[in-house]
């Protein structure tokens, strides 16, 4: 009784539940005695909502928004991700050759000397390098195991400018005709030599790698029948034939007495890739610099002399025409 005079009382109307402590109407909904007000949502909420459902519209009849087989409705505006990207690629493309245009024209020597175009080998080679290298050799260059340490000053195939543009175009055991090629003899396994006369060798290179400090008679004289050929007659390597010096405790597979083992019974043929047709020219010679600088890089003036020489042909023949 006392509810229907509060009704009357606030004028709400017959039949409507009003609340008596705010005189506001509820929705009809209790729990444990506490009503739900049906208050109005607040005015500035209604009209981001009313704004949202325009926007949505606008952005439906402008963008691709609607699904249709191979794709989307294509908007008024024309607008894809696809010719957004090739945009800014466009852009970036403009930017670069800029510098493209002398960049293809300098010897590796003009652009080391060059801060602009050395900057620009630089970053060019460090994006590539991360893109296409890391994976490998480490983000730094440092590598691991059976990856070379690019910071270092032993190369197997050559550290000039020359010697690693032939690596990164032709690649190591890659099946080109001008890649690097090196086979060492897997000695225990095709049963070139017994497992004493390998243990013998193994015995020879843990003493002239500075680990042991007694001598194996036997496998020095091994070695000088079987590795001196190729590794040389006191184990100091041989770029020629990619073969590693052995003194210098630097190892790419491991210099632990049970990996040499391993590896002078199985022998390694790591392989690199050739990038001559998967980067571009100029792509491969800002990796050139890039690797060369990134600190076990070797001075290569005939190289650089010859390269020179190359660009001033090159600049002549395109004069005569």
């Amino acid at each position: 009784m006392s509810d229907k005079n509060n009704q009357n009382h606030t004028g709400k109307g017959k039949g409507k539940d009003i609340d008596h402590a705010t005189g506001i109407e509820t929705t009809g909904h209790e729990w444990d005695g506490i009503k739900e007000l049906n208050n109005p949502m607040p005015r500035w909420w209604l009209w981001v909502f009313f704004i949202t459902i325009i926007w949505s519209v606008w952005y439906w009849v402008v963008y691709p928004s609607w699904p249709v087989p191979g794709g989307a409705t294509l908007g008024t505006k024309g607008y894809t991700q696809e010719g957004a990207l090739k945009e800014s690629q466009q852009e970036i493309f403009a930017r670069q050759q800029v510098y493209l245009d002398k960049f293809q024209q300098a010897s590796f020597d003009e652009i080391l000397n060059d801060q602009e175009l050395y900057r620009f080998a630089m970053t060019g080679g460090a994006a590539a390098f991360k893109d296409n290298c890391a994976t490998c050799h480490g983000a730094g260059g440092a590598g691991q195991t059976g990856y070379p340490n690019l910071n270092d000053d032993d190369w197997l195939w050559g550290g000039r400018l020359s010697d690693i543009s032939q690596t990164l175009h032709y690649g190591i055991r890659a099946g080109n005709m001008d890649t690097h090629l090196s086979q060492m003899p897997a000695f225990g396994k095709d049963k070139l030599l017994s497992r004493e006369e390998i243990e013998a060798v193994v015995d020879h290179v843990m003493f002239i790698s500075g680990q042991v400090k007694a001598d194996s008679e036997h496998g020095a004289q091994i070695f000088a029948q079987q590795c001196a050929a190729c590794h040389g007659e006191n184990g100091q390597g041989d770029r020629e034939f990619g073969a590693p010096n052995l003194t210098d405790k630097i190892w790419l597979y491991g210099g632990d007495r049970h990996t040499v083992y391993e590896t002078v019974y199985n022998a390694r043929a790591g392989v690199m890739p050739a990038w001559k047709d998967r980067l571009d020219e100029n792509t491969i010679r800002q990796l050139t610099i890039y690797i060369h600088q990134l600190g076990g890089g070797e001075q290569d003036d005939m190289a650089m002399e010859e390269e020179a020489g190359d660009v001033r042909e090159r600049e002549d023949n395109a004069g005569q025409l």
